[in-house]
């Protein structure tokens, strides 16, 4: 089985995974219908898809063979063991997608790509890949600059973009996980409730819970919040409308005139 198929198998696994259990235990009710919603977000995967498949001869696991084969980047000049460098890359991806995630938050330019993602009123997996194709671009030469200069190994990044696809999927899924489970596992990893804050009408709290697989980044830099202030209202103040839903609409609006 190649790379790529590998990704995709686990990807639709955990995307029907997540929409059965949406569909079994919803944690909340939709506002808006769910096929122009979803044709308008598996609209926008699909334009991504493309857009870095002909931007990008090569993408991040790509990288970071060639990466190796030229004998670039820390992970590739200091000698320690391949496990380690492995867990080190792990962990180190996954840390910057934190501070790219909080930089599309802080920069004006940036929000008006990453605020579409936000604009979406009901939150379920496919909220998940909801992203404007400009900025999936920038967040791919991110990457590939990052496991550049880290040296990732390949099997780092094979396992990083898996695991991070499926934490987008399981975190933005409109499923109600029972307390019991829900109370611990929240210790370790970003659960829906935890990421549903993050899609707070409210900007204090839209501005925190950065994370997409671990809390530890959130805890540690100081961005993490337990609980909403109140009734949790979703999407964006400025498009409590069913706009957002529309494929043009989600493509353009970044880039018009306020």
């Amino acid at each position: 089985m190649t790379e790529g198929t590998l990704r995709l198998s686990i990807f639709l696994a955990v995307l029907i995974l997540m929409g059965t259990l949406e569909a079994v235990y919803p944690a909340r009710e939709p506002l808006q219908k769910r096929s122009s919603r979803w044709i308008t977000n598996i609209g926008l995967v699909i334009i991504d898809t493309l857009a870095i498949r002909l931007l990008f001869p090569i993408i991040a696991v790509g990288t970071a063979l060639w990466a190796q084969t030229q004998g670039w980047g820390v992970l590739n000049v200091i000698a320690i063991p391949g496990w380690m460098s492995v867990l080190l890359a792990i962990i180190i991806l996954d840390m910057m997608i934190y501070w790219q995630h909080v930089a599309f938050h802080r920069m004006p330019w940036l929000w008006r790509l990453h605020k579409i993602h936000h604009a979406d009123r009901d939150l379920d997996a496919t909220s998940g890949l909801r992203f404007h194709p400009v900025e999936i671009i920038i967040s791919m030469i991110y990457k590939m600059v990052v496991v550049v200069a880290l040296g990732a190994p390949v099997l780092a990044v094979i396992i990083f973009e898996i695991v991070l696809n499926a934490c987008a999927l399981f975190n933005h899924a409109n499923v109600r996980i029972p307390p019991w489970i829900e109370r611990p596992l929240r210790k370790i990893m970003v659960t829906p409730a935890l990421h549903r804050i993050h899609h707070s009408v409210i900007e204090r709290e839209t501005n925190t819970n950065f994370g997409f697989s671990v809390i530890w980044w959130d805890k540690v830099f100081r961005s993490y919040t337990d609980m909403p202030s109140g009734n949790l209202t979703l999407g964006l103040s400025e498009y409590q409308t069913d706009a957002p839903s529309n494929l043009i609409w989600s493509l353009f609006t970044p880039f018009k005139r306020k």
